[in-house]
C-alpha cells in the first residue's frame, strides 16, 4: 500500500531533512552551518537508499527490441501525401528495414508487457525481441495498440509464466513533490535507475493525442526510455515513460510518462480480449484560451467549452449545453478538453460521472452516464477493393460519433478509418483521419456516391482530400 504524506512517506531526502532541522531547532547546528558542506549526521542517514525498491521493481523492465519493413520515403518528398510513384519511376526501393529500440514493463507474471506503440510499431511485418534484467531473450506479438494513447500490450512467447512482475498503483492518488523512479533502458546501453520528485500533474498539452492527462518529472528519462516504468516509493507502477522536452534528445529534467490508470485499463481489456471502447461524450469541447476566457468573465483561462452538443447524444441527455464550461469531472479539476476525455475514459462505460460547469456564470452540476458509441450502420462503411487508389481502406459517412472519435471538427462527407497494411492505399500514403473531398469533377456525399466513381475506368485519378487544415490535391495515373 502507497504510504501518503500524512501518514509519513519514508525516503533518504525527508529524514536527513528532519534530523538536520531537530538539531536546527535544539541549537546544535546554526543556519549557517546548515547550509554548509558537512558529513551526514549520523549513521543512519547515510545508510538509506533506494537499493531494495529497484530489487523489487527492476526485474520486470524489460529492454524491447523491434524491427520491420516499411514504406521507403525517397529524400525530399518528407511530409507529401504520395511518394510512391516516384519511387516506381525513379526504380526506388519500395520498402527498407526500420528497427527501434526501448522499454517495457511486465504487469502479468504469464508474460503481459506494456510499452509505448511508437517502440514497437516499426512496419507491416515487426518482429519483437524483449530481453528480461536477467538476460533471457524472448520473442513477443502485440495483443492490443493504440496511437492516441501510445499505449501498446505485448505477450511474451515461451517461458515458465512465472515472470517478475509490477502490481499497479492508483495514479489519482499522487502529489506533485512525490518520490518516484525511472527504470529504462537509454541509448541501448542496458538497464539504468534515475530518481526525482512528481514536478506536475494533469499535463494535457503534450503531444497530439486528444487523450492526456500526463504525469510530469524530473527524474532523468531519454531516448529508449520509452515504455519503461515510473514507480513510486512502494515500488509500484505508477506510470508508463513516454516522452520528454528536449532540444537536443537528451534530458533536461521534463519528462512524461502516462498515468497507470489508463494504462490498467488497456491491460485488462487486453486479458479480457474485449476491444478498448471509450465513452461518448456527444458533445464537440474546445480548450479554454485566454481571450474565451475574458470573453465569458471567467477568472481564469482553464476548463472546456463546449461549443456543439448532438441532439441525440449523452450529453445532451445530461443537459449539457453550448456554451457551457466543463470544469470537473468527478471531482477532478479538467484544465482543457483532452484532460476531460482523460477522466471519461478511465472511468469506463457503464458508470456515471459528476460533471461540474459553469454556465452564463453560474455554477450547474449535472450527472453524465456514460455510454459506447453507436454502431456505424451498415450503409454508413465499406471496406473498399480494387483497381483504385483506396484499395485497402475502409472508409465511413462522416457521421457525428465518427467524426468524435477521429477527434475531427466536422461532420458529413466521406473519412478513412483505417488502412489495411500493405495495401495501395497504405502505399499512397492515406491516414486515418483523412477527409475524401472529390474525385475528378465529382464531390463525394457518401459511401455510395464514392463505390460509384471508383468502379469507373480512368487513366488519371483527380482526388481531393483533406487532412487536418491542409486541403490537397492529387493526381494518380490509373
Amino acid at each position: 500500500m502507497k504510504v501518503s504524506h500524512a501518514s509519513g512517506r519514508k525516503c533518504a531526502g525527508g529524514t536527513a531533512l528532519l534530523v538536520m532541522l531537530s538539531l536546527l531547532l535544539l541549537g546544535g547546528l546554526s543556519p549557517a552551518a546548515a547550509q554548509r558542506k558537512e558529513p551526514p549526521p549520523s549513521r543512519a542517514a547515510v545508510q538509506f537508499s533506494y537499493a531494495p525498491i529497484v530489487k523489487r521493481a527492476a526485474p520486470a523492465v524489460v529492454n524491447v527490441y523491434a524491427r520491420g519493413r516499411v514504406a521507403a520515403q525517397p529524400p525530399g518528398l518528407s511530409g507529401e501525401l504520395f511518394r510512391d510513384f516516384f519511387r516506381d519511376r525513379f526504380g526506388m526501393s519500395s520498402e527498407r528495414v526500420q528497427s527501434a529500440l526501448g522499454s517495457g514493463v511486465i504487469v502479468s507474471p504469464d508474460g503481459v508487457i506494456v510499452t509505448n506503440t511508437h517502440v514497437v510499431k516499426v512496419g507491416a511485418t515487426s518482429e519483437i525481441r524483449v530481453v528480461l534484467a536477467d538476460r533471457r531473450e524472448f520473442d513477443a506479438r502485440i495483443v492490443l495498440q493504440d496511437e492516441k494513447t501510445d499505449i501498446a500490450i505485448l505477450r511474451i512467447d515461451g517461458g515458465d509464466g512465472k515472470f517478475p512482475s509490477l502490481q499497479f498503483d492508483d495514479s489519482d492518488n499522487l502529489e506533485v513533490g512525490d518520490l518516484v523512479l525511472a527504470i529504462g533502458n537509454p541509448f541501448g546501453v542496458g538497464q539504468t535507475v534515475t530518481s526525482g520528485i512528481i514536478s506536475a500533474l494533469g499535463r494535457s498539452e503534450i503531444g497530439r493525442a486528444d487523450i492526456q492527462s500526463y504525469i510530469q518529472t524530473d527524474a532523468a528519462i531519454n531516448p529508449g526510455n520509452s515504455g519503461g516504468a515510473l514507480v513510486d516509493m512502494s515500488g509500484r507502477l505508477i506510470g508508463i515513460n513516454t516522452a520528454i522536452y528536449s532540444g537536443s534528445g537528451g534530458s533536461h529534467g521534463v519528462g512524461f510518462a502516462i498515468p497507470s490508470n489508463l494504462v490498467r485499463l488497456y491491460v485488462e481489456s487486453a486479458l479480457s480480449g474485449k476491444k478498448i471502447q471509450r465513452p461518448w461524450l456527444g458533445a464537440r469541447l474546445d480548450s479554454i484560451t485566454r481571450e474565451i476566457a475574458e470573453g465569458l468573465r471567467l477568472s481564469r483561462s482553464s476548463g472546456a467549452l463546449v461549443t456543439r452538443v448532438h441532439k441525440d447524444g449523452p450529453a445532451a441527455a445530461a443537459g449539457i449545453e453550448p456554451g457551457d464550461v466543463i470544469t470537473m469531472v468527478d471531482g477532478h479539476e479538467v484544465t482543457d478538453a483532452r484532460a476531460v476525455n482523460y477522466r471519461l475514459a478511465t472511468r469506463g462505460i457503464g458508470h456515471a460521472v459528476q460533471i461540474n460547469l459553469i454556465r452564463k456564470g453560474r455554477a450547474v452540476a449535472l450527472q453524465l452516464p456514460l455510454q459506447p458509441p453507436p454502431q456505424i450502420g451498415a450503409d454508413d462503411v465499406r471496406n473498399l477493393t480494387g483497381n483504385h487508389p483506396f484499395d485497402g481502406a475502409r472508409i465511413a459517412n462522416l457521421v457525428p460519433h465518427v467524426a468524435d472519435e477521429l477527434d475531427l471538427d466536422e461532420a458529413g462527407g466521406i473519412v478513412v478509418l483505417s488502412v489495411r497494411s500493405g495495401s495501395v492505399a497504405e502505399r499512397l500514403n492515406f491516414r486515418p483521419g483523412d477527409i475524401i473531398i472529390s474525385i475528378g469533377d465529382q464531390q463525394v456525399t457518401s459511401v455510395v456516391d464514392l463505390e460509384k466513381l471508383l468502379a469507373r475506368r480512368t487513366p488519371l485519378w483527380r482526388i481531393v482530400v483533406k487532412r487536418g487544415r491542409q486541403v490537397v490535391q492529387l493526381q494518380i495515373p490509373g
